[in-house]
């Protein structure tokens, strides 16, 4: 009788130690991910920084500028229009990466939050009913809905810049010709 009851404790200990390592990995990841997340978001405003402090160096120019006349009108556009793709590409390439972050993220909070449960339930009960295996965590991910987040983010941001885009433009027009 007592190898029966010693018998149902380790694995019982075991599964409690495996769960608590569980918690922790994932814990650890989502922290991990959440900064890398406040990393990307700190990179990307510094790059609509210095973005934005360019664009009032042209629009400066042009307004200053005695020389430039409606002729001229290609040169800052062009100017314009190639900073702006540059930009683009640059923002798309952050926003894909903080975009891997946050569902990774939410990935390791899933997971930690199916871990957390399963460790309750576990100290909840007094021996280990049903065996090692209904304790086995798998990677959860979120479900296809989590994507349309991501979509409203990237029609923001690039709502944005082609109206930036729109306005210099017709700025540089307005300014030169008229």
């Amino acid at each position: 009788m007592a190898d029966l009851e010693h018998q149902s404790l380790v694995p019982k200990e075991t599964a409690i130690q495996a769960l608590n390592t569980i918690i922790q990995l994932h814990f650890e990841k989502t922290l991990e991910k959440k900064k890398a997340v406040d990393l990307q978001k700190k990179e990307m405003w510094k790059s609509f920084h210095l973005f934005f402090l360019f664009l009032a160096l042209v629009f400066a120019a042009q307004v200053q500028s005695p020389r430039l006349q409606c002729r001229h009108c290609w040169v800052p556009i062009g100017l314009l229009s190639l900073a702006h793709l540059i930009f683009y590409v640059s923002v798309a390439q952050t926003l894909r990466c903080i975009n891997g972050f946050k569902y990774q993220r939410r990935c390791h909070k899933l997971t930690l939050g199916l871990a957390t449960e399963r460790l309750k339930q576990l100290k909840m009960r007094n021996a280990v009913a049903g065996g090692e295996d209904d304790f086995e965590i798998h990677y959860q991910e979120p479900p296809e809905s989590y994507f349309g987040k991501f979509k409203r983010n990237w029609a923001l941001y690039f709502g944005f810049l082609i109206f930036v885009y729109g306005f210099m433009v017709s700025a540089s027009v307005v300014l030169l010709c008229f």
